[in-house]
């Protein structure tokens, strides 16, 4: 069987196997990465980003190549290869959770129990929740929403289109190097540089294609355009301004403005200034544009691999 078909099969299993049964709620492969980079960081931890870039080449790299030993292994088997990039792909991907946990946040808003929202919204994102009123929530459930569409669906299946189970590995251990050490705390600041400018490198590609795929599956495609043109270039985050400015046009609201993290307040600029006040009946429709998104992103890296297999072949 052709790579090309193997990959196709393997990811659209992978994302089929999210869709069915979430993330395993014990034994999460990315929950044990993340506690081996853990003890790994408290081995080389110095105030210093050449040790942070030690960090990164050994958690990152190893699980790179985990995922090359785990591919030259079952090579000679069609079968065992399409199994191992649909597990690689249901491990790493991670939209039915984000899901759930935006839906549970906005149950609780639409019963009015904002404190059982504010429990609820640190699966979410690292934001202070005691800093925001019901209005702040919504806001950052449907930004979470967008900026995880990408971190979450579409990068994992961008890089597995491109570098197989370990881009696919590789992508997920990056992206969770980040939200380990890749902020702006005192502890991090320079030991997590690496994980940081890494992250911002290996996200660049899905940030782009979610963008894209936003503007095709929603409701204002023209808004979405101009939003993303008018405002992305203002955020803060390189891949997270494209995304959720993109997001706040096709669903036709505004976000951005001001937040906490870790009681540091941040000021951030409006994006879709043209939208209206998020409400809690949009964190569905950011759910749901997630999910179409996720669906086309599939089809685009899938067709995306195949072209390159055709390319290559009347290049031999």
């Amino acid at each position: 069987m052709r790579a090309d078909r193997v990959h196709a099969y393997g990811a659209a299993l992978g994302l089929l196997g999210d869709l069915l049964l979430g993330d395993p709620r014990r034994g999460h492969p990315v929950a044990g990465f993340g506690r081996a980079a853990g003890a790994v960081e408290r081995v080389l931890w110095r105030d210093h980003r050449g040790w942070g870039a030690l960090h990164t080449l050994v958690c990152a790299g190893g699980a790179v190549a985990l995922g090359a030993a785990a591919s030259r292994a079952v090579r000679s088997s069609p079968a065992g290869s399409v199994a191992l990039t649909a597990a690689a792909t249901w491990a790493v991907v991670g939209g039915t959770s984000l899901a759930r946990e935006a839906r549970a946040v906005g149950h609780a808003l639409e019963t009015g129990d904002v404190d059982a929202a504010r429990a609820r919204l640190p699966h979410l994102c690292g934001r202070d929740p005691q800093a925001l009123d019901a209005d702040g929530i919504v806001r950052a459930v449907v930004e979470s929403v967008a900026e995880n569409t990408s971190d979450a669906v579409t990068g994992a299946l961008v890089w597995g289109a491109a570098a197989g189970v370990p881009g696919l590995l590789g992508f997920r251990a990056v992206n969770t190097l980040d939200a380990m050490v890749g902020h702006r705390s005192p502890r991090h600041l320079r030991f997590g540089w690496t994980s940081a400018r890494l992250d911002d490198l290996a996200g660049w590609p899905g940030a782009r294609l979610t963008a894209v795929l936003a503007v095709l599956a929603g409701d204002d495609p023209r808004g979405a355009v101009r939003a993303w043109r008018d405002d992305a270039h203002r955020h803060p985050s390189p891949n997270a301004g494209p995304v959720e400015a993109s997001f706040a046009g096709a669903l036709g609201v505004r976000l951005g403005g001001t937040l906490s993290y870790g009681g540091r307040v941040e000021h951030r600029p409006v994006l879709n200034q043209k939208g209206r006040s998020v409400e809690v009946k949009d964190i569905e429709r950011a759910v749901r544009l997630s999910r179409r998104v996720a669906l086309l992103a599939l089809g685009v890296t899938v067709a995306g691999r195949a072209a390159a297999a055709r390319v290559r072949g009347r290049a031999s």
